[in-house]
């Protein structure tokens, strides 16, 4: 609108007012949520890593390594969903991560954040989609871009049918999913034996090896990306901010309750599915749950349970894949409505889902997943999702210094304690991904070029002051004037 109120932020960006016009062609569906079904969306979003991926630290750590691994990033993640649990009670709007660090940083930190969340978001069902196509395989000898197109194309379209509808279809395929790893645990346990977790061969030449860390204490860090695996995207449940039935209440305990459901679900696989078949033999599957099943060291040859793993186990990949869908749309089309992304991707149809937010993303994440470079992807995914770790508990401990009379209807335990402790984790397991393979700094970094010179040269002057995380950033503003 040519006569709408524009307004002058730091770091010369510029927003305007849009009418109700605008806002009513981008409205989510309202009180689908509540704290259960958040939890269940949190544990969907994660519950992939349990059936594929983790395993790969296997190679870079060694089963000692991969162990403190997933004790320092389960000690990161349920510190920072502390205080993300604080932030999503006080800033509930669709926007999650890019909205907190909006609020603390300013535009350029609410963007940068936002396309760090993207970057996650849009490559894991990638990485997911490649673990599906190893299970089909296995299944029915079906593999490639075919498995992945079906995939993409159904569950876009399930999102794009109805968000209440999706939800409940997601948190049935989860639950079964958890009665897999269930089943799992409970058959693999009889077959036990604690030295196939140190089979690995050790390499003398690095610096602390043993056959507890065969590759040495650099197989730590060299780990922490796959560690990362077995809880990567439970930040994404504060996304369905708009959609929950009571922000302030629902989100701090689904989101709480998807954390400790998930370290229990790591504990129990880390420890028996090596034990069961050798770290050895699951260090490079693509299957480890059905092979640790049917490995010689267990029940040697493909049985009920291992079939039966393997049918179920794909609804776990399925639960993962189809939940992050939702979240890359919600975080799209928050960006979008705000101004940050083009304004079309944040329109929605006639049920309440945005249409070309969860197209376009699958489109590129279906093209990702053709290059089946399934551990590359795990590594630019979690690389992004790192990046937005260090801006969202930065934006919880800047906020309570800033805004220390800000209503928050749940607090963190421990403060900007607790959520220091999770910055510095997130800084150390940053690093770590280009321990595995430079590359991965290489891709993310195109992407922020490409995203950064968009936002500094056109959509920095085109922000929407009316979208619901800039005004809180803009009642911020003005209070402050006033004090």
């Amino acid at each position: 609108m040519a006569n709408s109120k524009r307004h002058h932020l730091s770091g010369g960006v510029e927003s305007q007012d849009e009418g109700a016009e605008y806002f009513e062609k981008r409205q989510l569906e309202k009180g689908v949520a509540g704290w259960l079904l958040l939890a269940g969306l949190g544990v969907a979003y994660v519950i992939s890593g349990d059936f594929a991926g983790w395993n790969f630290g296997l190679a870079q750590g060694g089963w000692g390594g991969l162990l403190i691994a997933t004790v320092l990033m389960a000690v990161m993640y349920l510190f920072m969903v502390f205080g993300l649990a604080e932030l999503s009670s006080t800033i509930s709007t669709t926007g999650g991560g890019y909205a907190f660090a909006r609020r603390a940083m300013g535009p350029w930190g609410g963007f940068l954040t936002g396309t760090a969340i993207l970057i996650e978001y849009a490559i894991a069902p990638a990485a997911i989609a490649n673990f599906i196509g190893a299970y089909v395989d296995s299944l029915i000898g079906l593999d490639g871009w075919v498995v992945f197109l079906f995939f993409y194309a159904v569950f876009v379209g399930l999102h794009l049918w109805g968000v209440g509808e999706a939800l409940k279809l997601m948190f049935a395929i989860t639950a079964v999913a958890v009665v897999a790893l269930v089943v799992f645990v409970i058959a693999a346990i009889p077959q036990f034996d604690a030295s196939n977790l140190t089979n690995i061969p050790v390499d003398e030449s690095a610096m602390g090896a043993s056959a507890f860390l065969p590759f040495g204490v650099i197989g730590i860090w060299a780990a922490l990306p796959y560690a990362i695996w077995f809880f990567l995207a439970v930040e994404g449940v504060p996304l369905a901010a708009e959609e929950s039935k009571d922000p302030a209440k629902d989100m701090p305990r689904g989101i709480i309750g998807a954390m400790l459901a998930l370290i229990v679900f790591a504990a129990l696989i880390l420890l028996v599915a090596p034990a069961a078949a050798g770290a050895l033999e699951l260090s490079e599957s693509g299957n480890p749950l059905v092979e640790a099943l049917e490995s010689p060291h267990a029940y040697d040859g493909q049985n009920f349970v291992s079939s039966f793993i393997n049918v179920v186990g794909l609804l776990g990949l399925i639960a993962s894949f189809f939940s992050i869908i939702y979240a890359y749309s919600r975080q799209t089309f928050a960006l979008s409505r705000a101004g940050y992304l083009p304004r079309i991707l944040s329109v929605t149809g006639t049920r309440k889902t945005p249409t070309l937010a969860l197209v376009v993303p699958g489109i590129i994440g279906f093209i990702m997943a053709v290059l089946n470079q399934g551990d590359l992807l795990i590594l630019v995914a979690v690389f992004g999702a790192t990046i937005s770790y260090v801006m969202m508990t930065a934006s919880h401990i800047i906020l309570r210094i800033k805004e220390p009379d800000l209503v928050r209807p749940y607090r963190t335990p421990g403060g900007i304690v607790t959520t220091s402790i999770a910055l510095v984790l997130a800084l150390v397991a940053l690093v770590a991904g280009f321990l595995v393979d430079t590359r991965v700094v290489v891709i993310t970094a195109a992407v922020y070029a490409v995203a950064i010179a968009y936002f500094g040269l056109f959509s920095r002057h085109h922000i929407v002051a009316t979208a619901p995380e800039e005004e809180f950033a803009l009642i911020e503003s003005a209070e402050s004037e006033l004090h």
